[in-house]
């Protein structure tokens, strides 16, 4: 899938890191891409790891899609391949890294947003929570640099500044004693609009003032943040590194004109562009449906159900008797759904939230329940079992999970099982991937990069489809 060989500069760009999650990296970051799109710059995001909610922020700040570098589900090629095919025309790429700077899933900080930072060869610009801090943030710079000496890390901008006398003091322990120069002062902000939802952000969707959110937040950098030293930075940190080509169809993508229907509207909405991107090289045309709003199911040959809240549609999403309906009578006529997380709960018959209960499309015979605490976060690692149309048997795939919701009734005499749970959760902590008929229901969120086969076997099976559809047609005529 992968070709390398020539070495080439990369696109100049630069991370935003921090020492823990919540620190105010996604702010910075969709501050400054905001801010810098205004100008007529040119910038393209990505988010280090799986999430999909900073991402949809970043992706809405620079007019253009925000992908995914994650080295637990995609290899150093793939990354690097990423990277260089998103960034072509660009001028600047900015990366958000997740949790804190050496933060990985072992001691030894595997899968950390350093690592990707060395990988890429960009530098690495830290936001520092000051609160109630002063000259102790120049020992945390100074335990970052120690940490990895060779880690570029090139300015810090503060966050959560009291006063003038506050930063002054910040400034100049940092600068002094850190060895870094601070490139921004952020103070304590209130009323930006951002409220969070368990463990991050609310979504841009669920925002009618998304935009004037962005606005407000790229005036405000730019009067606490040195915005064109940053810009500055970005630009003259460019190194070689082999130039890696990605081919991400491994077939010749027939033009079969079968069509994949995706559910995506504010209460499904998790869904990776490289996803979505991959399907499209497959030869598929994607019909984007929203759940809320549409009445009927449009002509497609298979369904892609990504996640997001539906429990906090649940009303909207039951009150859609038609669509409902449609969607389990083609599913009993055999058409191909793949569905995560969110989707897998639309599928069944019932969501219980907020005291109430709302039934919803009855393909699968579960009810799921939202909790107030994480009944799944963090990677998964599964193992394909079963027989399925979308997954190989023998396969291992690595994915991610977030999920408040669990299974709270399920006849499995109906269903079987497509995984086994290596790591994670899954539905019981043993099992995921709920089959029946031609369905493939999982809380495992994939990345089109950890499974290779997955959008060449999603793309089959719309095919077949809708191939079948036409024979029977043609049956029919007198």
């Amino acid at each position: 899938m992968f070709r390398g060989g020539v070495v080439a500069a990369a696109c100049p760009g630069l991370i935003v890191a921090g020492l823990r999650g919540g620190s105010g990296k996604t702010f910075l970051t969709m501050s400054l891409v905001s801010y810098w799109g205004a100008m007529g710059r040119w910038v393209v995001t990505f988010k280090k790891g799986p999430d999909y909610i900073d991402a949809a922020w970043l992706a809405m700040a620079s007019g253009r899609p925000c992908y995914n570098l994650d080295p637990y589900l995609m290899s150093p090629e793939q990354i690097l391949a990423s990277y260089a095919r998103r960034t072509e025309a660009a001028q600047v790429a900015v990366v958000e890294g997740n949790r804190g700077l050496f933060d990985g899933v072992d001691e030894h900080g595997t899968y950390s947003t350093a690592e990707l930072a060395k990988l890429l060869g960009l530098p690495v610009v830290v936001v520092l929570d000051v609160t109630k801090t002063t000259r102790t943030a120049a020992a945390m710079v100074l335990g970052l640099r120690a940490l990895d000496p060779e880690l570029p890390i090139a300015g810090v901008v503060l966050n959560q500044v009291g006063n003038p006398r506050h930063e002054s003091i910040l400034r100049k322990s940092v600068e002094r004693y850190g060895g870094v120069a601070v490139l921004g002062a952020l103070p304590r902000l209130r009323d930006l609009g951002l409220p969070e939802r368990h463990l991050g952000l609310v979504p841009p969707p669920e925002k009618r003032d998304a935009k004037g959110i962005l606005e407000r937040a790229a005036e405000l950098v730019s009067h606490y943040v040195d915005v064109e030293a940053l810009w500055e930075l970005a630009l003259k940190h460019t190194r070689c590194i082999p130039q890696v080509h990605l081919y991400r169809a491994k077939r010749q993508a027939s033009k079969s004109g079968a069509k994949l229907g995706v559910i995506r509207d504010s209460a499904f909405h998790f869904y990776y562009p490289e996803n979505l991107e991959a399907l499209a090289d497959e030869g598929l045309q994607l019909v984007e449906i929203d759940a809320l709003k549409h009445s009927g199911l449009p002509k497609v040959d298979g369904l892609y159900m990504g996640g997001g809240f539906p429990e906090m549609f649940a009303s909207a999403l039951a009150d859609n008797q038609g669509l409902r309906r449609e969607i389990r009578s083609m599913v009993l006529d055999g058409l191909p759904v793949y569905a995560e997380c969110g989707g897998l709960m639309y599928l069944g018959e019932g969501i219980r939230a907020q005291g109430r209960s709302y039934p919803m499309v009855g393909a699968l015979p579960l009810w799921t329940e939202f909790t107030d605490r994480p009944q799944g976060h963090g990677y998964t690692a599964l193992e394909a079992v079963e027989e399925n149309p979308f997954i190989p048997k023998g396969d291992l795939l690595k994915g991610h999970e977030f999920h408040y919701s669990r299974v709270v009734s399920l006849d499995e005499s109906k269903v079987r099982f497509a995984f086994s749970v290596k790591r994670g959760r899954g539905l019981d902590g043993h099992r995921d991937g709920i089959l029946k008929e031609n369905v493939l229901a999982s809380y495992t969120h994939l990345h089109a990069a950890s499974c290779e086969d997955w959008a060449f076997r999603v793309a089959e099976c719309a095919k077949a489809r809708k191939a079948s559809a036409e024979r029977l047609a043609l049956k029919a005529l007198p």
